[in-house]
């Protein structure tokens, strides 16, 4: 039985958010250079956006790149800024017949204004769609976004439009680049790294962890399908 046939639909997570991780590796491990990598991590993204479409997911969030990747070598940088803007441009009309929001969260402000025009284009022509929303986390840190928040509210309450007092969960919540998404259910991480990389860490709080030894690029759709029965089997508490 595959890990598909497994899955109780009636019991799935709303949210899963991906650290999609080893490209690098995965390239170096055959010889060739990281942008390969990249290139190939893209079919995993077609794969699992399609498993999760397939068994009713609502919104799925990747982790595409963060703030911190501005600092890799330029010639990375810009191989993966080309690379984005083709993908986005290719991938649209497969989005749209398969019912897929485009959503992106991060610093989208920091990307080429090439990429930040085609990623708005996808977005608006995709809107209307009902099925899965896939989320890119794009120039996206959780200490920016969270930082971000605190300037606003800060600059809300100065201006009267919020009290102090009306501060909390929710208030902080609505002030991030998530508002509007639900929290993470699953965190799927790759490649066998056990932390967190600055991300959604407001919005995990109770999300199940799970890491897999496997490379993004080999991250397909019966890995993801996995890690959703991972997901099923345990006990969720939220501290109670």
């Amino acid at each position: 039985m595959s890990f598909k046939e497994k899955i109780d639909l009636t019991r799935l997570p709303a949210h899963v958010a991906v650290i999609m991780d080893g490209n690098g590796r995965w390239a170096k491990e055959r010889g060739y250079d990281r942008i390969f990598g990249h290139q190939n991590g893209v079919v995993s993204v077609r794969e699992v956006t399609e498993g999760a479409a397939e068994i009713g997911i609502k919104y799925l969030t990747l982790y595409a790149f963060s703030t911190e990747n501005w600092g890799r070598p330029q010639q990375e940088v810009d191989a993966l800024m080309e690379l984005l803007v083709d993908t986005i441009e290719k991938e649209t009309p497969t989005l749209n017949n398969n019912n897929i929001r485009l959503l992106a969260i991060g610093d989208i402000q920091r990307l080429p204004d090439k990429s930040a025009e085609k990623l708005k284009n996808c977005i608006e022509t995709t809107s209307g769609n009902s099925g899965l929303s896939l989320v890119l986390a794009l120039s996206y840190s959780a200490r920016w976004e969270i930082s971000n928040a605190i300037k606003n509210i800060a600059a809300d309450v100065q201006s009267g439009k919020v009290a102090t007092n009306e501060i909390n969960d929710a208030l902080i919540s609505s002030y991030l680049t998530t508002n509007g998404i639900p929290d993470p259910d699953l965190l799927i991480r790759t490649s066998g790294e056990q932390r967190i990389s600055n991300f959604l860490l407001w919005q995990i709080a109770y999300s199940e962890l799970y890491f897999t030894q496997i490379h993004w690029p080999d991250f397909r759709k019966e890995a993801f399908f996995e890690a959703i029965c991972d997901y099923q089997q345990r006990e969720r508490r939220f501290g109670k």
